[in-house]
């Protein structure tokens, strides 16, 4: 720009020299007819240059210097200039219903959307949103949430009612036949103790006791004390203990009926359970006595930091914003998309608003251009208007010179023919 600037400057002044220079030559020669017209072409063309000249220089500075009236017009109308360009500017280049109906123009929901889905696949948001979500699970304060959580699971658990319960956990123990396994569990362990050669002496030395107190009358009495004689406690507590192991044996056998017996003697009562009102008013004290008596505080403080932690890093696992996030926002962008009559909405909502900032804000527009200019120097200003519209101005100086010889030509012919 200053580049062309300097051509026509330069430009210019070739053409007020070429006219000066052809008028100072046509002075010593001879009088003729083309003197005449030559001399009074030259003369006009300068003086219709100096004239563009003294014109174009009074806009911007005093010509030559000299405070001649009505010259250096910008410098001397500065603030009127600003005034008049803001004035310009918000009443007729950028009114209010231009801007609005330039805004109802743009589809800004489609390009917004846009936007978004081809910034959320980007590795920067990626980063960021990480970051984010870390960050924001990092500050929850866990101790905050422990007392609530535990007295909503007090009242949970206070209110659950055992009568939904108790007979689901009877059916499952009958249907699991965990009756059976129970009875062979007790067998199992009585049969191991009734094996120990301990076992064998301990109940022969209590039943050799229990008959030496066993008091009775004449025959009986002698025939008592002729059994203890003829038996030890080995000997009796072997008896028993054969006694007990092949009980225990019997009540092995499936198809035993005493098993049978004892199996249903146990599914009874186990029915029975199910309406007994005593167990349930007894197992609701112990479970409220167990409730009020819990202390869970730290437990759940301890539950919500390890849980924490791991939601931390699974949230740093590096596939975790490709396999949940970005899905997320991709199904929302799709869902809110799809939908016409969301758009519509949205649509409105954006233009509503943007065109509502933009009339709060219409006023600093012309503050910001004016605060922007008044930044300047005037020296500045001046330059930064010759560097753009300079080209033009020189190319009137050069107009006026060349004009002026057309001119001074026309008129010096016209002289001597008149």
């Amino acid at each position: 720009m200053a580049v062309q600037k300097n051509n026509s400057k330069h430009l210019a002044t070739i053409s007020l020299i070429i006219m000066a220079a052809g008028f100072l030559l046509t002075l010593p020669l001879n009088p003729s007819t083309w003197k005449t017209v030559l001399q009074g072409g030259f003369e006009a063309g300068l003086v219709g240059g100096l004239a563009d000249w003294f014109a174009v220089t009074a806009l911007f500075r005093h010509p030559m210097g000299l405070p001649i009236p009505h010259t250096a017009l910008l410098p001397k109308n500065r603030t009127k200039i600003i005034d008049k360009i803001i004035s310009m500017l918000e009443n007729d280049w950028l009114t209010m219903e231009s801007i609005r109906a330039k805004i109802n123009t743009f589809q800004f929901s489609e390009k917004l959307f846009s936007l978004i889905n081809r910034e959320i696949q980007s590795p920067a948001a990626k980063v960021n949103t990480v970051a984010v979500i870390k960050q924001l699970i990092g500050k929850v304060n866990v101790k905050k949430f422990a007392p609530f959580l535990e007295k909503e699971l007090k009242s949970q658990l206070q209110n659950f009612q055992l009568q939904s319960i108790l007979p689901v956990l009877l059916d499952q123990i009958k249907s699991r036949k965990y009756d059976e396994k129970s009875l062979d569990f007790v067998l199992n362990e009585v049969d191991e103790w009734a094996k120990k050669d301990s076992t064998k002496y301990r109940l022969g030395g209590m039943a050799v006791g229990m008959i030496e107190n066993i008091k009775a009358d004449g025959i009986m009495q002698f025939a008592l004390r002729s059994f203890s004689n003829l038996i030890n406690e080995e000997k009796l507590g072997n008896i028993i203990q054969n006694l007990i192991l092949k009980g225990i044996d019997s009540f092995r056998d499936p198809i035993n009926p005493n098993r049978q017996n004892l199996l249903y003697h146990i599914q009874q009562k186990l029915e029975g359970l199910k309406t007994d009102e005593k167990l349930y008013i007894e197992l609701e004290l112990l479970k409220t006595n167990i409730i009020s008596n819990w202390d869970g505080e730290q437990r759940i403080v301890d539950f919500l930091s390890q849980t924490q932690q791991k939601i931390i890093s699974y949230v740093e696992n590096e596939n975790f914003y490709e396999e949940f996030i970005l899905p997320l926002f991709q199904d929302s962008i799709k869902g809110i998309t799809n939908d016409k009559e969301k758009m519509e909405k949205l649509e409105g909502w954006l233009k509503e608003h943007i065109s509502s900032f933009v009339e709060k804000n219409h006023s600093k527009i012309g503050n910001l251009v004016r605060e922007n200019l008044d930044k300047l120097e005037t020296k500045t200003l001046i330059h930064m208007i010759e560097t753009n519209v300079g080209k033009d101005l020189q190319w009137i100086r050069v107009n006026g010179a060349v004009c002026g010889f057309l001119i001074g030509l026309v008129l010096s012919v016209i002289k001597i023919i008149f």
